[in-house]
């Protein structure tokens, strides 16, 4: 008997240490948002692409230039290669720009931004006008095609820009001041 008591406790005590199974989770998730968005964005990408192409395409008279930056532009007026220098980190750069959707109707006329300074990089502005000017030296007008995610994005300035609006951006640099670092 005392051999079945020990024998008992002994397997009791085995089968007490067992180690904790991880329950399963109830439902599985997958990336069905991230995919699904990934895709929307893809469709809203291509349709702006087709916008800005076929605006390309109308306006024969200038030549544009695809950026690495992912818009395109074209100058209205431009420098001599010679002289003149690009606007660098910490620069302070004088200029003026407007803001019209890709039918061409004013959303911001220069007048709402004129002779603005901007120290290059330190600053706030939308990322397609803050990588366009570092292409731009003093006395050039150049006229942007952004699209959204270049422009103001998702989120719009809260103000006359809603969701998702590609823009038709001119630019004047005035001066460009080279900072003390530089």
């Amino acid at each position: 008997m005392n051999k079945i008591l020990t024998l008992t406790a002994l397997l009791l005590a085995c089968l007490a240490c067992k180690t904790p199974e991880a329950r399963k989770p109830e439902s599985v998730r997958t990336g069905s948002f991230i995919d699904a968005s990934v895709e929307r964005n893809k469709k809203l990408n291509a349709k702006e692409q087709a916008l800005i192409e076929h605006i390309i395409s109308k306006n024969g008279d200038n030549t544009y230039i695809a950026s690495e930056n992912g818009f395109w532009y074209h100058y209205n007026t431009k420098t001599d290669e010679a002289t003149g220098f690009t606007p660098k980190y910490g620069d302070i750069v004088n200029f003026s720009y407007n803001l019209k959707d890709l039918k061409g109707n004013f959303i911001y006329p220069e007048t709402n931004f004129k002779n603005l300074d901007y120290a290059m990089d330190r600053q706030e502005l939308f990322t397609g006008l803050r990588e366009g000017l570092k292409l731009m030296k003093s006395g050039e007008t150049v006229t942007f095609l952004f699209p959204s995610q270049k422009a103001y994005g998702y989120y719009g300035d809260e103000n006359k820009i809603g969701t998702n609006v590609p823009l038709i951006c001119e630019v004047t640099v005035n001066s460009i001041t080279k900072s003390q670092e530089n």
